[in-house]
């Protein structure tokens, strides 16, 4: 038979080498491999793992190289290794999948088949990224985890307003012991199975990860990591993934903004898994930051068993879809010509200043645009609430800038407001959560990063304003998805007031853009439907606010 070349495998069993190959074959051979070099020649060397082992037999049938013998045996030992394992893995997805009894349940409790299933795959490949839709029990899912064998102790990483929430629901599923960790500085933890830490203390905490006590780590609303090791939090959080045995990764939004946002996540979790950055780039990237083939890459993660993702419809769980109503207000003029000049002279800075210039100026430009845009519109937007909280009916009011927050409290004063933002601390977040909850009040402002992992508002609300608008459409997709999860029992409208002038045109521009790069990823092969809108319910919401009106005067 003719051969292409010459397969080895070293002899400490670690490394396969190819060399003598035409150069043809070599060619075809750096497109399949896409993290060999496109200037390597000559001699190119493989880790002798399952599945690269499962792609060099392929590779060999179409180009054979000359092998001996005894490596051809241990080459074919790999890829029937390789194949059997996915095929498991494969067996663990399907419908008839039977699920392990987990012990360490609080009577009563239970975890859901496709809860389990998620579970067994993430046990079995030591690191997963579960991106299950909003309200699908990811924390659940994390909990049946942390009951499998080996497991603890586990550390949880979240957002500084859930640390109370999980440590709730893990002591009321489960019969784990469950400690906070508090401060930056670092102690003497007490005795527990859990360990729940804030990412904004994590960095302080990153000299005690070295050890390997924690054999769990996850981390909730992941998200936050997309930035990479170029945060404090995310350099902590490689210490501790490198130093621990599993690894999950929760999040129904794993992808904020752009495509490139998935290498930082997934590196994390599985290093290597898309190569280096660069090899991410050049095999992937439209630039550095766009995905060009975001469905090819979300199909390509769901078949390494590094990305799993049930919708609601997938779990027997659908609810009616969302409504989504695009409302144009009104805007005080005198708000945004206020800024022009000092505008104009920021954005000719950032044309013409050096890069560092050109940063300070693009990132000042954007903070005093959006936020004179939403105190622009700030005063017609109370209005607007106003039409409901008239009728009785609870609402959510998503803002960002503190500015806007003032001109909602002084308008809305007489509905006594809860405010869920980042100017309150831990407890006075759980306390205006009670209050909205208990009924003290109908209105929630809610800062639109604040919402991220907050439970059970479904059980209370059904409707959010979106007062201001954010570059990500995931975090107002998340928000929304607050609402839009089991135990919801009214169709959930999810309403976006958009200025026609100031920073709202080209956000909403931009939206489309980055919530297709995030869909082919998360979401390939889906079909997005187009929400439907129907202003019905806000009609009759304004008839009786016009009639109430009329009756008080």
């Amino acid at each position: 038979m003719k051969t292409y070349g010459a397969l080895s495998l070293e002899e400490d069993g670690s490394v396969w080498l190819i060399q003598g190959l035409a150069p043809h074959v070599a060619i075809r051979l750096k497109h399949i491999f896409p993290k060999i070099s496109k200037t390597q020649t000559d001699l190119f060397r493989f880790p002798n793992e399952n599945s690269v082992c499962a792609d060099l037999d392929w590779f060999i049938t179409r180009y054979p190289l000359a092998i001996s013998d005894k490596d051809r045996r241990a080459l074919t030992k790999r890829r029937k290794k390789y194949e059997l394992n996915q095929a498991e893995l494969e067996e663990i997805l399907r419908p008839e999948f039977k699920p392990l009894i987990f012990a360490g349940l609080r009577e009563g409790c239970t975890i859901r088949h496709y809860q389990a299933q998620a579970i067994e795959l993430a046990y079995r490949t030591k690191c997963l990224l579960l991106g299950d839709d909003v309200g699908l029990g990811k924390t659940y899912t994390a909990a049946g985890m942390m009951l499998m064998p080996g497991c603890l102790p586990c550390i949880v990483v979240v957002e500084p307003h859930l640390q109370e929430q999980w440590k709730v629901k893990l002591e009321g599923h489960t019969n784990l012991r469950v400690h906070c960790v508090e401060g930056t500085k670092p102690y003497d933890l007490p005795d527990a199975d859990v360990y729940i830490q804030k990412y904004s203390c994590l960095a302080g905490w990153i000299d005690t990860f070295h050890d390997g006590f924690f054999k769990l780590a996850v981390w909730d609303e992941i998200q936050s990591l997309r930035r990479g090791t170029d945060s404090e939090k995310g350099k902590a959080s490689e210490v501790l993934a490198r130093n621990s045995t599993w690894l999950l990764g929760l999040s129904a939004t794993p992808i904020h903004n752009y495509g490139i946002e998935a290498f930082n996540i997934l590196n994390l979790l599985s290093p290597g898994v898309l190569g280096t950055r660069e090899e991410f780039l050049r095999e992937w990237g439209a630039d550095d930051k766009q995905i060009k083939d975001p469905v090819a890459l979300g199909s390509y993660l769901r078949e390494k068993n590094i990305f799993l993702r049930r919708l609601k419809s997938d779990v027997g769980q659908q609810l009616p879809v969302v409504d989504t109503i695009i409302e144009d207000v009104a805007h005080d003029a005198k708000a945004l010509r206020s800024i022009e000049e000092f505008a104009r002279a920021l954005a000719m800075r950032y044309e013409h200043g050096s890069f560092t210039e050109k940063g300070q100026a693009g990132r000042e430009l954007d903070m005093l645009v959006r936020q004179a845009t939403g105190v622009s519109k700030a005063h017609f937007i109370a209005q607007y609430a106003k039409i409901f909280l008239e009728s009785g009916t609870p609402i959510i009011m998503a803002g960002w800038h503190r500015a806007v927050y003032d001109i909602w409290l002084r308008e809305l004063a007489e509905y006594k407001p809860a405010m869920y933002t980042g100017s309150e601390n831990p407890k006075q977040k759980i306390e205006q959560k009670r209050r909205f909850m208990d009924g003290e009040t109908n209105c929630l402002i809610m800062s639109l990063h604040s919402g991220a992992g907050l439970d059970d508002l479904q059980l209370r609300c059904s409707t959010v304003l979106h007062g201001e608008l954010d570059w990500s459409p995931k975090i107002h997709e998340q928000l929304t998805g607050r609402l839009d999860r089991e135990g919801q029992t009214q169709p959930v409208l999810s309403i976006y007031l958009i200025g026609k002038d100031g920073s709202d045109p080209p956000i909403v521009e931009l939206l489309g853009l980055k919530a297709s790069q995030a869909a082919g990823i998360v979401d390939p092969g889906r079909v997005f439907e187009a929400t439907q809108s129907d202003n019905s319910r806000v009609r009759l919401l304004v008839d009786l606010y016009r009639q109430n009106t009329k009756a008080a005067a």
